[in-house]
């Protein structure tokens, strides 16, 4: 291949990656801020609270906790789809419980921008999130 070729070629292939990462940049996140990880006196286990903000439209993945989950919505409209049962929408205020090891997913329903207080009891040195199929 020649030199104006492989110049081509490379003005191509940046322009395209370019152009490609406005609309990476533009998929709905989550956003996690770690706040508090305890010991408790439950033996082998440990108390984790974290906030998760969501986009607009943003989802999770399907995932599992090793141990129970307090979610209190503080800001918008979140809906949960715990394993076995019917979606729930939860505004600001609203709170659910989330038995250890159930399956779920959490997805922004709402206009704006929705924040939970995710409150975690589980065994101590476990991945807080598992994924789930």
């Amino acid at each position: 291949m020649n030199m104006k070729r492989m110049m081509a070629a490379a003005v191509l292939a940046t322009a395209i990656s370019l152009s490609l990462q406005p609309v990476y940049a533009q998929q709905p996140q989550l956003h996690r801020t770690d706040l508090v990880k305890s010991d408790i006196s439950a033996p082998g286990h440990e108390a984790v609270q974290v906030r998760v903000d969501f986009d607009p439209g943003a989802v999770s993945i399907k995932h599992r906790h090793p141990g129970e989950e307090i979610a209190y919505v503080l800001e918008g409209t979140i809906e949960y789809q715990l394993e076995g049962k019917k979606p729930v929408a939860l505004k600001a205020g609203d709170s659910l419980f989330i038995p250890d090891g159930v399956a779920h997913l959490a997805r922004n329903v709402g206009d704006g921008k929705a924040s939970e207080l995710a409150t975690y009891v589980v065994r101590k040195g476990a991945t807080l999130v598992e994924p789930a199929e």
